[in-house]
């Protein structure tokens, strides 16, 4: 076996070996079908990346179909942020579709299983058939509608397409067996009446396919090989096949169904109620809220396609479900934005810094680095003053020999700029310190090739220069949930481990370099972590959101 062989996943294998069984790779297609009911998670991303990612591998065309069978949940706007984000991971569709596009054919198909006496109208309440339809260890019993004559059941199902009918008081069920261990072949529903206008073909149809009975037969119609789905669909299978083998014609390529696991990711939930409960209840800022695991929200965030590809790559593609900790989905986001990312100052907990001996009025343009990862260095000059912000936690006024940060009678340097001393401390009357008075050295300036600038210090900070900060509202997000499986409890309704510090906003103060920041800018806040701009900031209000810190604080990553 070769090397590429090995490396192959367990979808591929199904894929080589059909190809190996006669099948002609020309005649490879595959589709990603979200229903369009809310936006896309993180849990769709693997999808997509596996689906687009199978189209790349074998230069087969990957049609985006949208499942929209159900106008009470479905909208544009959902279309619309779907089409954005497949098309932000970077894939392009070879044919965009809709379920509804075949409502006709479906119905058309449904007409001839009725003459078959493969099809019937049910007239029981939900209750009397959940009743009738028995238990996994006991069998079902036929409805009393199940023998109905073609002709009636012709009659009522042309009724209910015109809209005779209130919404519960029919169904569509094909006629399969009441006794099968599968429940799901137990007479399944293919029809219900909505009296709903649909997104797309408004109020033309007031009955609409359930999903077992769409899904295959627009594979069909699209002549898709292979269906990949996540692993609860792994009992639809069998009907799958069965509402295929009704209609599928001899030579026509005929659609396979398989599944793999689904990848739950740690400190959130990727259930589309779950989703919407969180923003309808206002837990969430919106679907886009920086916090969720949409894309459209971590796209918010700051996360990047590259990122989130190289993630869907890492877990790879299995066949059991597991929970996959979120710090390596951050891992991958801190691995892409190191490379591509600028490098900036910003003070997010400040405390005044005064340098006694740096000249009243004085200012400098030092420079620095945009990002050490480019192969040809750029630079940015960055002004220097008498006044600097620092962080808080940068300063100790008594601190112990561990501490290589600022403290008194110890030195430390400033980034990029000089080294300097703590010399006195200015405390308001609660004993809160709000100045550092220090003084510096000024032929150690970096970069000036003196012998001075070469002299070597255990700790080093950054800083901005007072006059010439930036203030900009920052964003420091944390993990949404407490509990690493919110979902892991189903005698505790997941909303009670929402996390009450999930998003802190603070005034942050920037290097003027920032000033002009486009919306979706990102930066290396150096010492800090990794920012961007949000969509809501305005050239009078400057608002930045934390993607993920420079380290893991919360777990080690493990990328076994």
């Amino acid at each position: 076996m070769s090397t590429k062989e090995k490396s192959l996943n367990f979808i591929e294998q199904i894929i080589e070996e059909d190809i190996k069984n006669g099948l002609p790779t020309e005649q490879l297609h595959f589709r990603f079908p979200p229903e369009p009911n809310g936006y896309l998670h993180i849990g769709h991303a693997s999808s997509i990346c596996l689906n687009f990612g199978l189209g790349l591998r074998y230069n087969a065309p990957v049609n985006l179909r949208f499942d929209d069978t159900n106008p009470s949940k479905e909208e544009q706007e959902f279309v619309d942020a779907i089409k954005n984000d497949v098309e932000w991971l970077g894939y392009k569709w070879a044919n965009e579709v809709y379920a509804s596009d075949y409502f006709q054919q479906l119905y058309d198909w449904t007409i001839q299983l009725i003459k078959d006496g493969k099809a019937y109208v049910d007239s029981q309440t939900s209750e009397e058939m959940a009743t009738q339809k028995g238990t996994p260890t006991t069998p079902g019993i036929d409805s009393p509608y199940r023998n109905r004559s073609v002709e009636e059941n012709l009659d009522l199902f042309e009724r209910m397409k015109k809209g005779e009918f209130e919404e519960g008081t029919h169904i569509l069920r094909a006629k399969i067996d009441m006794t099968h261990t599968n429940m799901l072949m137990r007479d399944p529903i293919m029809y219900r009446i909505i009296k709903k206008s649909h997104h797309r073909t408004k109020n033309d149809w007031c009955i609409y396919p359930m999903y077992d009975w769409a899904h295959g037969e627009s594979d069909y119609l699209e002549s898709i090989s292979h269906s990949f789905c996540t692993l609860e669909f792994l009992p639809h299978r069998e009907l799958y096949d069965w509402f295929l083998d009704q209609i599928v014609a001899d030579g026509n390529i005929r659609p396979k169904q398989r599944e793999f696991a689904r990848r739950n990711l740690s400190h959130t939930v990727v259930s589309k109620r779950k989703l919407a409960r969180l923003v309808n209840e206002g837990h969430v800022n919106g679907w886009d809220d920086p916090r969720m695991s949409t894309i459209s929200g971590m796209r918010r965030r700051g996360y990047t396609p590259t990122s989130i590809r190289n993630f869907a790559d890492t877990i790879g593609i299995a066949k059991r479900d597991n929970l996959i900790d979120v710090s390596l989905l951050e891992f991958c986001v801190r691995e892409d934005l190191n490379k591509i990312t600028p490098r900036v100052m910003a003070v997010l907990d400040p405390v005044k810094l005064i340098i006694t001996n740096y000249p009243e009025g004085q200012e400098e343009w030092l420079e620095a680095e945009n990002n050490p990862e480019e192969e040809i260095m750029t630079y940015r000059q960055i002004p220097f003053s008498k006044e600097l912000y620092i962080e808080q936690e940068d300063f100790k006024e008594e601190a112990n020999s561990k501490f290589f940060r600022l403290t008194l009678g110890k030195e430390v340097r400033l980034k990029n700029a000089y080294i300097i001393k703590g010399e006195s401390v200015v405390k308001d009357e609660n004993g809160n310190i709000i100045e550092i008075h220090a003084t510096y050295d000024p032929d150690s300036r970096s970069g000036s090739g003196s012998e001075a600038s070469k002299r070597k210090v255990k700790g080093t900070i950054h800083w901005v220069s007072v006059s010439h900060a930036v203030e900009a509202e920052v964003r420091i997000y944390d993990r949404l949930f407490t509990d690493e499986n919110p979902d892991g409890n189903k005698e505790v309704d997941f909303l009670e481990f929402v996390n009450p510090n999930s998003l802190t906003i603070v005034k942050g103060y920037l290097e003027p370099s920032l000033k002009e920041a486009k919306v979706g800018e990102q930066f290396q806040f150096q010492r800090i972590g990794y920012f961007c701009v949000d969509k809501e900031s305005t050239t009078n209000n400057l608002i930045i959101n934390k993607t993920v810190g420079l380290k893991d604080t919360w777990a080690k990553v493990e990328t076994k």
